[in-house]
């Protein structure tokens, strides 16, 4: 269902248009009767919102009129109604509307939406809610049991307070991309991680920030606000390169594919396509080279524990990359990962979406004809999650 609150003046509509809805029909899940008044655009809020809606919560996806939320037109490729796929793997299970809040109008109906609701998702640049008379302060006092959670850049103060935030831009920041990338040696650059790793684990922590909120408010009766910045979420990531760091004050360097605390734990190459191996203790390299036919390798001193096999990982390179020269990759990865040894086929993003298991996880779900997507993976056996919805 999609309602357009905003009438071809540019005024806002009155507020029982904009009512919430009776919860959908099939299982409740877990957050059914979470009502959730999503003002979130472009990536961490919206994803935040979608894992809340996926498990059973009413959100209403607020756009302003127009473009609406810019990731619309992040594309190619578009659907039939030229919304970009951007924008359809974020917004799935929210009814929509739009509402202009810079006039008094448009404000008026979003408090009477937040007289129901119990969760509020924005990411305004810092002080704009605060100009429209809509800060965490004002909506709080107004709203006792409101949990307002804010996705910011930086946070509101500090030297960098205020200032937008974005993916990229705060992987380099933050210190991700000096730890991504081929080596130094290699000629290599730091790189931007393929995903965007900082907007989507701030979406995640948003989401777990409002679940400790309204947890909480089960006790005290009172929502609170909850701030989730992307700069910190990305700090919070970097392991095991901040441990590292804060232990013995080296500067990490690129490792390329290799780990830099456990080896071998890496790309190889094989007969065929590359493998990665993640062997993470000797009992694991033991049982690797007895599969590869090497089981003396285990007892050269240079390879006896973790710590040996990384100050000597190029020569344990060399060695497992001739044993495994003719083998192919994929029934050897096989064989490795059911003996026990943590290891892959490198797979492309059609194969993964492809694969077998990704079926049996039931990880790619459809709503009608007109929308695919990836599944919740929070598996919860009596509310699971459930998909309702396409995006509006």
């Amino acid at each position: 269902m999609n309602h357009d609150a905003t009438p071809a003046d540019g005024s806002a509509a009155a507020p029982p248009a904009l009512a919430f809805a009776p919860a959908a029909a099939g299982a409740p899940g877990a957050l059914a009767g979470l009502r959730v008044v999503d003002l979130a655009r472009v990536l961490a809020g919206p994803y935040c919102t979608q894992i809340l809606a996926d498990h059973g919560a009413d959100v209403l996806k607020i756009e302003p009129p127009g473009g609406g939320d810019e990731t619309r037109g992040w594309g190619p490729p578009f659907d039939a109604e030229g919304r970009a796929a951007y924008y359809r793997g974020l917004n799935r299970n929210k009814r929509g509307c739009t509402l202009d809040l810079t006039q008094p109008a448009a404000r008026e109906a979003l408090l009477a939406l937040l007289a129901d609701a119990d969760v509020l998702v924005e990411n305004f640049k810092t002080g704009t809610m605060e100009k429209w008379g809509l800060g965490p302060e004002v909506l709080t006092q107004r709203f006792p049991r409101l949990v307002y959670a804010r996705v910011t850049g930086f946070g509101a103060d500090g030297p960098m307070g205020g200032l937008p935030g974005y993916d990229a831009a705060i992987q380099a920041l933050s210190g991700m991309m000096s730890v991504n990338g081929e080596p130094e040696a290699r000629g290599g650059e730091p790189l931007r991680v393929g995903v965007p790793v900082v907007d989507m684990v701030t979406g995640l922590n948003t989401a777990l920030g409002i679940l400790m909120a309204l947890q909480e408010r089960h006790h005290s009766g009172r929502g609170q606000y909850v701030e989730v910045a992307l700069y910190d979420a990305a700090l919070s990531v970097l392991h095991p390169h901040a441990a590292n760091h804060l232990q013995d004050g080296r500067l990490p360097r690129r490792t390329g594919n290799a780990h830099p605390n456990i080896c071998p734990y890496d790309t190889f190459r094989t007969g065929t396509e590359p493998i990665f191996l993640a062997v993470g203790n000797d009992r694991q390299f033991a049982t690797l080279c007895q599969h590869l036919g090497a089981p003396g390798l285990p007892q050269d001193p240079r390879f006896a524990t973790n710590a040996q096999r990384s100050a000597n990982r190029d020569a344990l390179k060399q060695l497992l990359e001739q044993k495994m020269a003719g083998l192919a990759c994929k029934p050897l990865a096989d064989r490795l990962v059911r003996a026990g040894v943590p290891c892959a086929p490198i797979q492309d993003v059609p194969g993964a979406l492809a694969d077998p298991h990704t079926a049996h996880r039931g990880m790619v779900v459809a709503i009608g004809d007109d929308y695919r997507g990836v599944a919740s993976p929070v598996k919860l056996a009596r509310t699971p999650a459930s998909y309702r919805l396409p995006p509006p």
